[in-house]
């Protein structure tokens, strides 16, 4: 695969409520997630390419995610540096209640990589909006997370599972399911 330049990194909730146990529990995905992202943050700042920090503003009185808490705050890994852009909502979506479609849209950026948590709550909303609005979309899987899940009849399923079915929906309909290396080699593959 090769990348177009510029494509946008979009990263989605990385803030410190994900470390909160009481909220999650201890059963996310995805250890090498920040590390992941890192890695794809330095590429992008390397060629100036556009990205995108998604920071969610919970309105819900005990969401770790609600303004003034630490848990609202981005992660050291991912703390967007000046002029990178910031989006804030308050719902799962990064397109609802934001600029988000018309900043891509003015920058002429039609190629996204979305990466970020919850895989199967706001990135996956993101990601079938995007690809909905026809904007061409990849989920590297190894720079998303997610937590375990209790389904209706009472199940519970590891973030594992979680995680692969929910890129298991967005792949083919609304995006291009891929990883961080192909991601990579994508951006290395202009310069050959």
């Amino acid at each position: 695969m090769t990348l177009p330049d510029p494509t946008a990194l979009v990263i989605i909730d990385v803030q410190n409520a994900i470390d909160d146990p009481t909220h999650w529990g201890p059963g996310r995905n995805n250890p090498l997630l920040e590390q992941n992202l890192l890695a794809l943050l330095s590429a992008w700042r390397k060629r100036g390419w556009p990205v995108y920090h998604v920071q969610h503003l919970s309105v819900e009185w005990d969401s770790p995610y609600r303004p003034g808490q630490i848990g609202c705050e981005f992660k050291l890994e991912v703390e967007p540096r000046a002029g990178e852009e910031l989006i804030q909502k308050t719902t799962n979506s990064a397109f609802i209640g934001t600029d988000l479609e018309a900043r891509l849209r003015e920058r002429c950026h039609h190629t996204l990589v979305v990466t970020g948590v919850i895989t199967n709550n706001s990135v996956e909303a993101t990601v079938r909006m995007a690809g909905n609005l026809g904007f061409d979309v990849f989920v590297p899987a190894d720079a998303a997370a997610t937590f375990e899940k209790k389904d209706v009849r009472g199940q519970i399923w590891s973030a594992d599972d979680v995680h692969s079915l929910s890129l298991a929906n967005m792949h083919g309909e609304y995006a291009t399911v891929t990883d961080v290396t192909a991601v990579l080699a994508g951006i290395n593959a202009i310069d050959t």
